[in-house]
């Protein structure tokens, strides 16, 4: 027998190393019905704020070449709601739950965290970063080491639970962020987030989303994640989930190699989704073929070239 699973430290091990990209499988409920659970190693929420949102106007998803443009604007329900309605498909999904939390102003991310830390069937957090701190003069969260560490550090002092930080691309220098992250208290780094994007209607001469401009995912960003990904890996001693543009089981491969222990399935879902029973079809295949007993063994194995 090949062993998918993951060990991700603390207690929080999956059965293999596929999750789902916050906002890709909605609160996870509304696909229930496509038996794709049994082939994920777990769920990771849409971004869980502490008011309800109703995101930003449409259009707010466009294709482009080899990837999507999207500026949904962390449209969800709200904490509470979400604790009153979404619950009892957790308890019953038997996967690990990850859950994302998003928001403006370190109290927003607080008082959701203190709202889900007492819940046992919450296996971790993962915290969107890529929000504007409206005390800082709206400078993302995720794009200032001080700012992020601060964060950080005010989140870990109030769970004991699993803690994820999620790393936007869109900055100089990833890197100080990542050490900023495991310096203050991290548990785990996933990255990427979306990469600045736009698409304009040639004939309307009209933007395709209402923002102007997006977050660009899918296969087009694969090489930009690959790229951040090795560069955190040589920096930090954290375990890295990878996120962005996998859409196969090669490509879990490549960022597996790349030092992920765990990966996060995204726009992939949208236009095949069931991708991850193809996945773990050849994740075992590939440990077979290459005489592998324990898929865990391939993390951070890049050779040099």
């Amino acid at each position: 027998m090949i062993d998918l699973s993951v060990d991700l430290g603390k207690g929080l091990v999956l059965s293999n190393p596929l999750l789902t990209a916050s906002g890709t499988f909605g609160y996870g409920d509304e696909i229930s019905d496509l038996n794709v659970f049994d082939y994920l190693g777990g769920l990771v929420t849409k971004s869980i704020t502490l008011m309800p949102r109703a995101g930003n106007p449409p259009p707010r998803i466009t294709e482009t070449p080899a990837g999507m443009l999207n500026s949904i604007g962390l449209a969800n329900i709200g904490v509470d709601a979400f604790l009153e309605s979404k619950v009892p498909f957790y308890r019953q999904l038997n996967k690990k739950v990850i859950v994302n939390i998003a928001g403006s102003k370190p109290e927003e991310y607080i008082a959701v965290l203190e709202k889900l830390t007492t819940q046992d069937w919450v296996a971790a957090f993962e915290i969107n970063v890529s929000c504007p701190n409206v005390k800082e003069g709206g400078i993302e969260f995720g794009k200032d080491p001080v700012v992020l560490g601060n964060l950080v550090r005010q989140l870990r002092a109030l769970t004991g639970k699993f803690l994820i930080i999620k790393l936007t691309p869109n900055v100089t220098d990833i890197v100080s962020l990542a050490l900023s992250g495991q310096e203050n208290g991290a548990d785990a780094l996933s990255l990427i987030n979306t990469v600045y994007g736009a698409a304009i209607d040639i004939y309307t001469r009209r933007p395709k989303i209402h923002t102007v401009i997006g977050g660009l995912s899918g296969p087009a960003i694969k090489p930009i994640a690959l790229a951040h990904l090795i560069k955190v890996h040589r920096a930090v001693s954290l375990p890295l989930i990878g996120i962005g543009g996998i859409s196969n089981g090669a490509d879990v491969i490549e960022f597996m190699l790349a030092g992920a222990s765990a990966v996060e399935l995204g726009t992939v879902n949208f236009y095949n989704p069931l991708a991850a029973r193809e996945i773990v079809a050849f994740l075992i295949k590939y440990c077979e073929d290459q005489k592998i007993k324990c898929l865990r063994e391939i993390v951070g194995q890049l050779q040099s070239a």
